[in-house]
């Protein structure tokens, strides 16, 4: 049984009142102090590493959720931290290599399951290059790493279900992402 996020948020987080009433899918209002709670999502970044060859860097999750799957470098932006900060530090975190270029590619909503909680997430993916894959290394979250060509991507090898939206995402955009970025 899967519960709306707000579901678990019983007392007001300013004034500690009961009840936190739901005001409607998105937001609950303590009966006390009116204080309104919007549930927004927490922002996280996944990296498409490449080097000069064309070779993307993934990583073998080492951690659950879908622990031992393929994986894009990545995690959550912390707090006073922007997202391009977060992309630097997640990679040199994973696998010790300091990013060159760090480029947006596109976002996706997600659902991350977090020690029976439902992280409601802003998938933010980057396009990130570096001149070669010297000196890696697997830690923090990352249990090994695979370099492979483009064409060895494959959605259904990845344990998330965002990150196989995003692979498909990226197979099929990938030519355009660094062309005419016009309006339609």
């Amino acid at each position: 049984m899967n519960l709306h996020p707000l579901a678990q948020f019983l007392h007001c987080p300013v004034c500690g009142a009961a009840p936190f009433a739901v005001r409607n899918e998105k937001a609950k209002q303590c009966s006390a102090c009116g204080f309104i709670y919007y549930f927004n999502p927490s922002a996280a970044v996944a990296c498409f590493i490449q080097n000069a060859r064309g070779e993307l860097l993934l990583v073998r999750r080492a951690k659950d959720p879908a622990r031992g799957s393929l994986d894009l470098p990545g995690g959550f932006v912390d707090m006073h931290e922007t997202a391009e900060e977060a992309v630097r530090r997640e990679v040199q975190e994973e696998t010790g290599l300091c990013l060159e270029g760090v480029r947006y590619l596109f976002s996706l909503p997600n659902i991350y399951p977090y020690g029976g909680f439902n992280v409601h997430t802003l998938d933010l993916f980057y396009d990130c290059r570096v001149p070669h894959f010297d000196g890696l290394r697997a830690a923090d979250d990352a249990s090994g790493i695979l370099i492979l060509p483009p064409s060895g991507l494959h959605p259904e090898d990845f344990g998330l279900h965002s990150i196989q939206k995003g692979v498909r995402i990226y197979k099929e955009r990938q030519n355009t992402f660094f062309g005419n970025a016009g309006c339609d």
